[in-house]
């Protein structure tokens, strides 16, 4: 990175020379011998010299740079001093981008930030001792093998958001503020976990987010950072656990299925004890339920139907199963006749 602007600087230090290399010139009007012959210039050709009046715009420059030449191959210690100051002054120009900031440190002291674009600095006096980033930063964090409160051993990987709003204090306060960020995320989050039950660990991910986001936020604070958002990616416990709780959950699910049975028969039994105090002082409503029932179970073809004699005794369905036989019969189109037993 410090390369990269120093080359920017040399650049920038170039281009300020090469405009300022012809107004070096001497600014004396005189007639410059010619080396190699005469020379054309408009139309008109030159001798041993050139007659400023026949080209004028032409001749002015030309003038200059030969006069530069000659002078620079007579004497080269401009040459050499101009070269020395932009080694010199190389360093001082500076580039920092949008985002970044610079500190700045004069014989080890700090003396401001500088940024974004372009800024100077003086050599050998001033340092540029760190390039600060203020963009937001993603940085991913674990805690393997951590005892929840329970005891049960839990790897959580997770993410972290954050940023750094004081540079002077990312600089000056810790001394690699990254993995200061790192390693507080990481020890929070093992606090965090060493005091949660497995159970809130699994259920509650958004409380504990907001926990850990809280607790990495008061430790950097004081580093210039401040913490976006934490983000839990995955929790990973171990597979015979894993197996033990499938077989606990199932457990928990037939017992609850059981529950309700139990219930719908208890309900239903409720409503037949209602129903039979109504019958029995309805014996018509009685017999026809009974009829309702044998046509229920009759009505599709070779269906079987038990009735205990009990019933068919208290009800009188012997005459009317007899009935509900024949039509049976006759639906079902058979040309046996029902055989009776004395």
């Amino acid at each position: 990175m410090n390369g990269v602007h120093w080359m920017r600087g040399g650049i920038v230090l170039g281009l300020v020379a090469a405009l300022a290399l012809p107004a070096a010139a001497s600014a004396e009007t005189r007639t410059v011998p010619m080396r190699f012959g005469p020379v054309k210039l408009g139309g008109y050709e030159t001798g041993t010299g050139i007659d400023r009046t026949r080209a004028p715009r032409l001749h002015g420059y030309i003038t200059s740079m030969y006069t530069h030449l000659e002078d620079a191959t007579g004497n080269p210690i401009p040459l050499v001093v101009m070269a020395l100051a932009g080694l010199v002054l190389m360093p001082a120009p500076r580039i920092a981008q949008q985002w970044e900031r610079a500190v700045v440190l004069r014989f080890g002291r700090f003396v401001g930030l500088r940024g974004p674009g372009l800024f100077w600095v003086v050599p050998f006096m001033d340092r540029v001792s760190t390039w600060i980033d203020q963009r937001t930063v993603t940085t991913s964090f674990a805690a393997e093998q951590t005892l929840t409160a329970d005891t049960v051993p839990v790897n959580v990987d997770a993410v972290l958001f954050w940023l750094v709003h004081d540079a002077e204090k990312a600089a000056l306060e810790v001394q690699d503020y990254g993995q200061a960020v790192s390693w507080a995320a990481q020890t929070a989050l093992r606090d965090i976990i060493g005091r949660t039950t497995l159970t809130d660990l699994l259920r509650g991910r958004e409380r504990i987010e907001m926990e850990l986001q809280t607790l990495i936020d008061q430790r950097s604070n004081p580093w210039g950072v401040t913490v976006s958002s934490v983000e839990m990616r995955d929790i990973v416990i171990p597979g015979a656990l894993q197996d033990a709780m499938s077989r606990e959950a199932q457990a928990a699910r037939e017992k609850q299925a059981r529950i309700i049975l139990g219930e719908a028969e208890m309900e239903i039994a409720h409503s037949f004890q209602e129903a039979a105090k109504s019958y029995e002082k309805n014996p018509t409503a009685l017999h026809l339920r009974a009829m309702n029932m044998l046509y229920e179970g009759l009505k599709e073809k070779g269906a079987l139907m038990l009735v205990p004699s009990s019933a068919v005794e208290s009800m009188g369905m012997g005459g009317l199963m007899g009935a509900a036989a024949l039509r049976q019969q006759t639906l079902t189109g058979s040309p046996e006749k029902p055989t009776t037993t004395e």
